[in-house]
């Protein structure tokens, strides 16, 4: 029971070699199988059991997260005459979660979905929004039976319900691709895909580094003209992998072809940062960021045109127009980001020394970035739960069960298929090390091939086997 406890996932083998060791008594792998199914079950709950108590937990949520919105469907219509009915899908999102996010101003939203481990299989799908700190916030989350178009639409209703989204409404979506779910319920939204996600795809055919890097310089190209050279150069290097990037829309992938209204340029999924004992005006990353473009700021040289528009020129080559009244720069920063960008800032600079009065630099920046909003939207929290004894009862007298899962016809496999990238990654962290004869390297054309190498026996100093597999051979 400790040895479960403490390692639920413990081999059978390895339990078996255990009790053996401290009782001395050999035991049958098939009887040490059943004694740990049981205590398994013991140790983390009986996976029925737990759809019995999912509307008692659903009102324990609510109550203790008010405008907490849960919805549940079934295979069937619930019928009064029957005595269980089969789940099939469920919808949480949490009220503090859901306040925050609509205080953060961001009018952005990330979707992804992911495989469920345990005896009833199913996915779970997420909609992340981004924070004033660029940090990803959990809003909403949902259990389907499957990946697929109608589990994504009923999904992106239930989103949609919460946030009062319509079919015209201007939002951003960013997504690995579920664009048939997304244009029919959203037609007008600005939906982006993950770079990432896209990357994977190339490497099943084109592996090089050199494909990412024209990749990456394609999607960051902040201006049109400059998204089309990048394009240009891509074709030169290789025509093919030009042909199918271009089958994506730019709109989807290249941040040239992004609009302003998402207040943000993202292209992948970051990590969250933490608020704690923030100075200043904006958040931790604006700061960064905005500390960066002053610095850079200095190295440029502004030129008025009389009215409202100033010529902005640098030592790389590098020259802008910046509107003021408009607020926008030509190179697109201020405007996908809404934090001024080097040449605003240069320009800032100039009239301040001819004497006009241009104020705190945070006040150039979109309000997503400033603390306060950031520590406004962090107010919200999720509330704690109690225990299961002290749950409310639901009334309701029809039982749940879980839902059907049926095997597919072959040997289920074990681990889920590594992308290129992690193989790479992984074989270039092991080397030639290790009891295996065979390992992936990668040759001239980036290809993964294999190379057989022949390990050498700690014991038998004879090759073709390891310590482990070695049967003393050699007089040893």
């Amino acid at each position: 029971m400790d040895q479960i406890e403490s390692n639920p996932t413990i081999r059978v083998r390895a339990l078996q070699e255990q009790v053996q060791k401290e009782y001395q008594v050999g035991f049958s792998i098939h009887k040490v199988f059943k004694p740990k199914y049981i205590k398994k079950k013991l140790v983390q709950g009986d996976y029925n059991k737990q759809y019995d108590v999912l509307r008692d937990y659903i009102l324990e949520l609510q109550s203790t997260n008010p405008e907490t919105t849960i919805k549940l469907e079934f295979d069937l219509e619930p019928n009064l005459s029957a005595a269980t009915i089969r789940f099939k899908r469920m919808y949480v999102c949490l009220g503090g979660m859901k306040k925050g996010f609509r205080a953060f101003l961001r009018d952005f939203l990330g979707f992804d979905g992911a495989f469920m481990k345990g005896p009833f299989l199913g996915q779970i799908l997420t909609a992340v929004g981004v924070d004033s700190n660029n940090g990803i916030y959990p809003l909403a989350y949902a259990i389907v039976e499957t990946k697929n178009t109608d589990s994504w639409k009923w999904f992106l209703e239930c989103i949609g319900d919460d946030l009062d989204l319509y079919a015209n409404s201007n939002f951003t979506f960013i997504s690995d691709r579920q664009k048939a779910a997304i244009s029919q319920l959203f037609p007008y939204v600005e939906h982006r895909f993950f770079l990432k996600h896209i990357h994977n795809n190339m490497r099943k055919t084109w592996r090089t580094n050199e494909y990412k890097e024209h990749l990456w310089n394609c999607a960051t190209a902040r201006t049109v003209l400059e998204f089309n050279h990048m394009m240009k150069e891509f074709n030169s290097y290789d025509i093919e992998a030009y042909n199918w990037l271009k089958q994506i829309p730019p709109q989807h992938r290249a941040r040239s072809h992004f609009t302003g209204r998402a207040v943000s340029d993202m292209l992948l999924n970051n990590l969250c940062a933490v608020q704690t004992k923030c100075v200043g005006q904006l958040t931790p990353s604006a700061t960064n960021i905005m500390k960066k473009n002053v610095n850079w700021a200095s190295q440029y040289t502004t030129r008025w045109n009389g009215l409202d528009k100033y010529q902005v020129q640098g030592p790389w080559q590098d020259q802008h127009v910046v509107e003021m009244v408009e607020r926008v720069c030509s190179c697109r920063k201020w405007e996908l980001t809404g934090l001024p960008c080097k040449h605003v800032i240069a320009v800032l600079n100039d009239k301040a020394d001819n004497g006009e009065e241009v104020g705190e630099l945070h006040t150039y920046a979109h309000r997503v970035h400033l603390l306060e909003t950031w520590k406004v939207a962090c107010m919200y929290k999720v509330e704690t739960m109690k225990g299961r004894a002290m749950w409310p009862i639901s009334e309701c007298p029809i039982k749940i069960t879980p839902h059907l899962h049926h095997n597919q016809p072959r040997r289920p496999k074990k681990k889920r298929r590594q992308s290129v990238e992690e193989k790479i990654q992984k074989k270039g962290d092991n080397g030639a090390s290790g009891s295996g004869s065979q390992i992936h390297v990668t040759s001239g054309n980036g290809k993964l091939t294999r190379k057989v190498i022949k390990v050498t026996c700690s014991k038998c100093k004879n090759k073709g086997h390891n310590a482990r597999t070695c049967k003393f051979q050699g007089g040893k």
